[in-house]
């Protein structure tokens, strides 16, 4: 471990040792001070980069308090941090970082007689939410990153989100917070009355000299205060001596709200809640341009909504590239150039339909767009309020290598009636620095996200970034508008507080940390006394690469460490309850198993002078051993960091430097294996019976018993084939090739049988490939040579079966992908490889166009009607192609209602649920949503499955048997 030094007080210097030692003792909570925990921490999604001397977890508000007395004691500073998605740079510095999000996690109480709710600072909103729903209530700011955001993150920065217009700001909803001084004395701030402040004034502390000292601050300051403070409303710069001001109670809470941490530390917040809605209408208009749409905006506005949001056509295309997002596209008419999204929300529901036809009518009137989209219901608005929710992280998928559109003037704010023309004037300006940029945000408020794109790496950008900079400034203080509206001052826009708010009102601001921070120890540079704009920049900082030969094809500037440095740290890899991304971090909650941590850690190790001995490092094979490979990053990251890739790259470095372990090889000859075990069974499976050796297997190989292993079967797919008599059915639509894959074709050869008999009885002439492996395995233990060995013999062996362009299908999802994924990766130019990839198609496309057609008749009266399908997709179908097809094919099932599982990874990902070591995060994973979704559906609901790990693991943690697709297909064919 490298030793991280700090300089501490005079003449004293720190060492990591000293402070690890003394955290070690005093915390309940992990310390970590190794190098790539802090490149984990040394980023959040800014455009900064600061590396911190270390990182602690508190378990609770005492562990806050030691933490702070001790980086005290050392002259060390602390970061307190949430999810770590600051745009402007408020979550890192150096010192030591607090992460409050890993344990300080809980919701306290939900008071719904009073609307409150008692919270830990790392609770995530859509957590509260989620707890709040039943009582008819939710936490009133929404911010886009509400699936990651925690409520102390959203404190620190005062967010606000879509809702604004309606719900205010974060600090409209904080009542009480209990909070660590910099001192390390713990405090209770609410509001008091006059004669509890005078009170609580007198005591000989730190809190008593901060109720003693403000209120001076406040009376000599009162003209600047009064007047220095931008008009309009929507803020989240400096700090909030207005709120102090006047005749109320002295809040204390809510003027630390936007504070960023340096003034006081959250690690409890009683918040107010407020009611949620019933219903919600959104009509999205479509136009020709986006100034077009934001002149439609008074309009709206006119209409009480809960909401306006823009979207500009740059980020409209973005989503029409990205599978997760790809079903915007279909509901839109035309080809707008923008839209504007305005959302009603209220108990009426007929009020509410009037309220939207009353906008319809007036854009009508006034000549705004030439469409308006209205999406009524639940599943109407799901596609639309994705893509809106994930703007930024579309608009970050454009960048290119370290050409990216950047945060640093995307926050500011004007009066909604100032700003068609102040976003004409904005637009000028970028204009006259040659840049481009996307356009989203929050019209309702004035606040549009404007991200220019620029290269960091080169100081003429650098340059232009810091003038664009301060001629936006201008402009906004021209509008009387605001630089920081909900995203913060951080290390983007603190330098510039001082001419904002004029030198009285900063020097009163400057006053009110020193109150608060003597020692200036709290979360230091920001709001006041700041570095430059141009410090610490991220991407100037990064050391140039050096050369490392892959064996994975990364097409992307930069190649491996450009593909891992794609990652903008938006940490939506850190969102539970939804999607798949990223299931060890859901399981364990720990920074580095998200994908975002991984992709961090491979940057720092893809920097070091020999790249390939840092690709073997144990700390970071460590980091990646948990990765399941599931591949939803690849489709639910915006920027599409594929760490199923990367960790596979990974693997083959480490393999070079320490040997192959065995069960990696073992795992890797899955398919001899998988023969073998068909050709001597039943034999083959005593062994998974008998309790000794099941220990033995443990012990040598590492496969835990706590497990059933596949149950191999003789009669396999390739025996039934050879010995069968085709279906008499004539050969209409050519030939089909039929990918006998590692697992189904020996362990559940029905799936396989009654694929073919219904691709035969649909008019295909099916020929069966079953001469190879497709390398599935072998990449997952990151025997990459091995696996494009396989790659090659396999692609030779399709191209050279059925007719030339002829489909190749499978059943086995896993296996099916890996043909038109990675073997692209390891053969980029191998002309085979492509034409298969080319082919490759669902065997449930094909069966539902057959079902289409009338080639093949499903009953009626089957024994499948009138029940509930339960299905759960494979990840990497989701990740490559979407389960559309699946739940095409099975509602044409006459009589089901079929309901697809939003319950994320399985956990089993192939062999790494047999794994010892892996095996209790696998269950952890598929209890997460998984296990509880099955074992509630009623016994008459079937349970369906597409891959064979989900099917093993929904049999171990449900209790229940899945059935393939196809099986269900064929059991309600008519025979006739």
């Amino acid at each position: 471990m490298t030793t991280a030094s700090s300089s501490g007080r005079a003449g004293e210097h720190v060492t990591a040792q000293d402070l690890i030692r003394k955290l070690g003792r005093e915390l309940d909570g992990e310390v970590a001070f190794d190098d790539y925990t802090r490149h984990l921490f040394a980023r959040d999604a800014s455009m900064y980069s600061i590396t911190p001397m270390g990182v602690v977890f508190p378990r609770h508000a005492g562990d806050v308090a030691a933490a702070v007395a001790t980086a005290a004691e050392h002259g060390v500073p602390v970061v307190p941090r949430g999810a770590g998605t600051s745009l402007a740079g408020q979550t890192i510095g150096p010192g030591l970082v607090l992460d409050l999000s890993r344990h300080m996690n809980r919701i306290l109480q939900i008071d719904p007689d009073n609307r409150t709710a008692h919270v830990e600072v790392g609770v995530v909103q859509d957590q509260l939410n989620r707890a709040a729903a039943p009582q008819g209530l939710m936490f009133g700011p929404d911010t886009s990153t509400s699936n990651r955001a925690t409520i102390g993150g959203m404190i620190g920065n005062n967010s606000a989100g879509s809702g604004s217009v309606r719900y205010g700001m974060t600090i409209d909803h904080v009542r009480e917070l209990d909070v660590v001084l910099s001192d390390a004395s713990l405090a209770h701030l609410a509001p008091v009355d006059e004669a509890e402040r005078v009170r609580r004034a007198q005591a000989p502390t730190l809190e008593g000299d901060i109720y003693r000292r403000l209120p001076g601050i406040l009376q000599q300051n009162a003209s600047s205060i009064a007047e220095g403070y931008p008009k309009f409303w929507r803020r989240s710069g400096g700090y909030r001596l207005d709120r102090l001001a006047g005749d109320g109670p002295f809040d204390l809470a809510r003027f630390v709200v936007g504070s960023e941490g340096t003034l006081v530390v959250a690690t409890q917040a009683l918040v107010d809640l407020v009611p949620k809605p019933l219903h919600t209408m959104i009509a999205v208009g479509h136009f020709t341009s986006t100034p077009a749409a934001i002149a439609a905006t008074e309009d709206a506005l006119a209409c009480d909504p809960a909401a306006v949001e823009l979207m500009d056509r740059t980020i409209l295309e973005l989503s029409r590239q990205r599978l997760e997002y790809a079903s915007l596209g279909t509901i839109l008419e035309g080809d707008p150039q923008a839209l504007l999204f305005v959302t009603f929300a209220g108990d009426d529901e007929r009020g509410l339909r009037g309220q939207l036809e009353r906008l319809t009518a007036l854009w009508r009137r006034h000549g705004h767009g030439y469409h308006t989209l209205e999406a009524v219901t639940a599943d109407q608005q799901a596609a639309l309020l994705k893509v809106r929710k994930s703007s930024l992280g579309l608009l970050m998928a454009a960048s290119v290598g370290s050409h990216r559109p950047l945060a640093f003037i995307e926050d500011t704010a004007v009066d909604p009636a100032h700003l068609a023309e102040y976003t004409r004037r904005f637009k000028a300006i970028l204009d006259r620095h040659d840049l481009t940029a996307g356009f989203y945000g929050h019209c309702s408020v004035g606040c549009l996200h404007i991200r220019p794109f620029l290269d960091l790496t080169d100081p003429a950008q650098v340059l232009t970034m810091r003038s664009v900079a301060e001629e936006i400034k201008d402009l906004v203080r021209e509008y009387g508008g605001v630089n920081s509206s909900e995203h913060g001052d951080g290390l983007a826009r603190s330098e510039f507080n001082r001419e904002l708010f004029g030198d009285e009102l900063y020097e009163a601001m400057r006053q009110v940390k020193r109150v608060f921070d003597p020692r200036n120890r709290m979360n230091p540079g920001k709001i006041v006394d700041a570095p430059s704009m141009t410090d610490n920049l991220r991407d100037a900082a990064l050391p140039p690469a050096t050369p490392v030969r892959t064996r994975l094809s990364f097409d992307v500037v930069g190649g491996m460490r450009g593909a891992a440095d794609r990652c903008m740290n938006i940490g939506l890899c850190r969102k539970s309850a939804t999607g798949t991304m990223c299931p060890s971090y859901m399981a364990t909650l720990q920074e580095e198993h998200s994908t975002r941590g991984r992709a961090n850690a491979l940057v720092n190790a893809l920097s070091q002078p020999d790249p390939r001995a840092a690709l073997g490092d144990d700390r970071l094979h460590d980091i990646m051993d948990l990765c399941l490979g599931c591949k939803a990053c690849k489709s639910e990251c915006p920027l599409g960091v594929d760490m199923a890739a990367l960790k596979t790259e990974t693997l083959s470095h480490h393999h070079d430097l320490h040997g192959t372990p065995l069960r990696s090889r073992i795992f890797g000859t899955i398919r001899s294996l998988n023969r073998l075990g068909s050709a001597t069974a039943p034999l083959s499976n005593l062994p998974g019976r008998i309790p000794p050796v099941r220990r033995l297997m443990d012990r040598l190989i590492g496969i835990t018993p706590a497990r059933p292993l596949p149950t191999f079967v003789r009669s396999n797919l390739l025996r039934w084939f050879s010995r069968r008599t085709p279906t008499a059915r004539a050969v209409t639509q050519g030939t089909v090739v039929f990918l006998a894959d590692s697992f189904t074709t020996f362990t559940e050869p029905d799936i396989g049988r009654a694929a073919i008999e219904l691709l035969e009885l649909a008019g295909w002439q099916v020929h069966l490939e079953a001469g190879g492996c497709c390398g599935r395995s072998s990449l997952s233990k990151g025997l990459v040579d091995d696996a494009r060995h396989k790659a090659r013999t396999l692609a030779q062996a399709l191209t050279a079966r059925g007719e030339p362009h002829s489909p190749i299908v499978g059943c086995e999802p896993s296996c099916l992908m890996t043909l038109r994924d990675e073997h692209l990766a390891l053969l980029p130019d191998d002309a085979a490889v492509k034409d298969v990839a080319g082919r490759v198609k669902q065997v449930e496309e094909l069966l539902t166009e057959a079902i289409d057609d009338g080639r093949l008749r499903l009953r009626a009266d089957s024994w499948l009607a009138g029940r509930r399908l339960l299905y759960h997709g494979h990840c990497h179908e989701k990740a490559e192609v979407g389960t559309a097809a699946t739940i095409a094919l099975l509602n044409r099932i006459p009589g089901v209602t079929v309901d697809e599982l939003d319950a994320g990874c399985c956990g089993m990902a192939g062999s790494f649920g047999y794994e010892s070591e892996h095996y209790h995060l696998s269950m952890t994973v598929g209890n997460d949503r998984l296990f509880p979704a099955i074992k509630a559906a009623s016994p008459d609901t079937v349970v369906v499955a597409t891959g064979v790990s989900c099917r093993q693991q929904i049999s171990h943690g449900g209790g229940r048997r899945a059935l393939h697709p196809v099986e269900l297909v064929r059991s309600a064919l008519h025979t006739t």
